[in-house]
């Protein structure tokens, strides 16, 4: 065993100076202009999450006001007070952690204390750690001598809820915000300890302990720690063991299981959960972890420029894409409500199997359940069913030898897709036209408008079916079919996915032997629809009458 005590990288490789200090250049540069200037302020807020430096710059902030040689505004680390500083054996600076001590007595003993010039060096520095834990008889206090401290008194308040502070002393304060440390600043301060500490780490698993520390740099050095301590010896510390060893998984499996999850295939995706948990994975950490996996498959169907702005290896980005491209935003963001719920669940219940896996079934299945997502959330479940029927269709359709369908309904539903023009999400086969169609004439397009209900009625059932026999028609100037919607929400299908438009057009070419354009209009909001479409219940009214005739 070691006669000197273990000190764990976070606490070993804390800066001492600012040029230690890591992605936080702005506020290095601004602190050490103001101590080289003379202007140093007497109230400072330091914000952020935690692991992002606040307590550690406070202590360097410390130390230069303090130095006997300062260095361009840093401590030079050498002088008596530095190293008294640094050895938390200074009067002169004073930390208080709000969490355990957040007492209006906690407090005064602070102002006490300031009464009194420093007897070494220029400045007392008091930091209060975790401020927002004060009491509110605590704050009052405060207040005052925050708002008139002697002129060798310097207040640093550190704290990760900003919004929980009093607005009398947040504008007491130079507020700097200490943002989350990007994964390549975390990843490159990890190879630097790696070396200085002779370890060998993949650069994989480094980055890999780099994303998984969320933007805090001394989680990122007690992962990397507690790998190494499993690890111990001379092997290399790899990306799978850095996995098996924390517990989590490759991004390689929720691309699998949200692939599964997209085509409605329950069994192979809770195959995919039972592998994992066969690993000894945690089911919440799981959860979490697809559910980041879902947030970044929403911003690049959003907008795949982003790509570049995401934490994530080139190796898997690509895959990402992928998967963006075949979704609907809709669908995505159905998955993240669902899965926002459950990890809220698996916290506290000790039935986290069944709940993970009822997720996975509703999200793959579409449950048309009342869910607390309103009319949104059930349009998108009507959505993911009927994406799920047309799939069946195309089971029923591949087992079909001969290529022709035995019920009028199977028929109605087949549309007949041409190369190169079936959308992303058509969920019809697509097959090649079996002849060529004539152009449809303006005599030709009234005739379907005449046929119209018997055309449709045809299709399966589902939201488009619908909208379709809702909508008006008419005959466009330029001898085009014209189909008006009653408002945006029903005309969403076919103004903004060209596989509806196209299976559609083919599907009238089927029934009437016509290729006819087709234009799509919406009504905007509280417009009405015009004597020049074709009021479609009175057509079938009189077709009732003149049938019966």
């Amino acid at each position: 065993m070691a006669d000197q005590q273990y000190l764990a990288l976070y606490r070993k490789y804390r800066p001492q100076t600012f040029e230690d200090v890591k992605g936080r250049d702005v506020i290095v540069r601004t602190l050490r202009n103001q101590i080289v200037s003379g202007r140093i302020a007497h109230s400072y807020l330091f914000c952020g999450t935690r692991g992002t430096g606040k307590t550690t710059i406070a202590k360097i902030f410390a130390k230069a006001v303090n130095c006997e040689n300062p260095q361009d505004g840093s401590p030079c680390g050498v002088c008596p007070s530095c190293q008294a500083i640094g050895a938390d054996a200074n009067l002169n600076v004073t930390e208080m952690d709000a969490a355990s001590n957040n007492g209006v007595d906690d407090i005064r003993n602070i102002i006490d204390q300031v009464a009194y010039s420093p007897t070494q060096g220029k400045y007392r520095v008091y930091i209060i750690d975790e401020v927002h834990m004060l009491s509110t008889a605590a704050f009052n206090a405060l207040l005052k001598t925050l708002e008139e401290p002697p002129s060798y008194a310097i207040f640093i308040l550190a704290t990760t809820e900003p919004n929980k502070l009093p607005v009398t002393i947040l504008s007491r304060c130079q507020r700097y915000d200490f943002g989350r440390l990007s994964s390549d600043v975390i990843a490159d301060r990890l190879r630097e300890v790696a070396e200085a500490e002779k370890l060998d780490v993949e650069d994989k698993a480094i980055r890999y302990i780099a994303g998984a520390a969320d933007g805090s740099l001394r989680d990122g050095l007690s992962l990397m720690d507690q790998c190494n301590a499993f690890n111990y010896g001379n092997e290399t510390l790899t990306y799978e063991k850095t996995l098996e060893i924390l517990g989590a998984v490759d991004t390689s499996v929720f691309s699998r299981l949200y692939g599964h999850i997209h085509e409605g295939r329950i069994p192979e995706a809770l195959e995919v959960l039972d592998q994992t948990l066969a690993q000894g994975r945690e089911m919440g950490q799981f959860v979490a972890d697809y559910l980041w996996y879902l947030r970044n498959l929403m911003l690049l169907r959003a907008s795949e420029s982003v790509k570049d702005s995401l934490d994530i290896s080139a190796d898997n980005i690509a895959r990402m894409i992928e998967d963006a491209r075949m979704s609907e935003m809709s669908e995505i963001m159905r998955q993240i409500r669902l899965f926002s719920n459950l990890s809220e669940q698996v916290r506290y219940s000790a039935n986290r199997r069944i709940l993970t896996e009822m997720t996975i079934i509703r999200a793959a299945t579409g449950s048309m359940e009342e869910t607390a997502g309103g009319q949104d959330e059930q349009l998108d479940n009507l959505r993911n069913r009927i994406r799920e029927l047309e799939q069946r269709l195309i089971k029923d359709e591949e087992k079909m030898a001969d290529g022709s369908l035995s019920t009028a309904g199977a028929q109605a539903a087949r549309i007949d897709e041409a190369p190169g023009e079936q959308g992303q999400d058509s969920g019809l086969k697509a097959q090649k036209p079996k002849k060529k169609y004539p152009k449809a004439v303006p005599e030709d397009v009234k005739e379907i408008v005449r046929n119209w209900t018997a055309y449709i009625s045809k299709l399966p059932p589902g939201l488009t079916k619908a909208s379709l026999m809702s909508a008006k028609l008419s005959v466009g100037d330029q001898g085009q079919l014209v189909i008006v919607f009653s408002n945006y929400v029903t005309a969403d299908h076919f103004l903004n996915d060209e596989g509806y438009r196209n299976r559609l057009r083919y599907f009238l070419r089927q029934c009437s032997g016509k290729d006819v354009e087709i234009e799509y209009k919406a009504l905007d909001k509280g417009q009405k629809f015009t004597d020049n479409y074709v009021d479609l219940t009175e057509m079938v009214r009189m077709e009732i009458e003149e049938s019966e005739d």
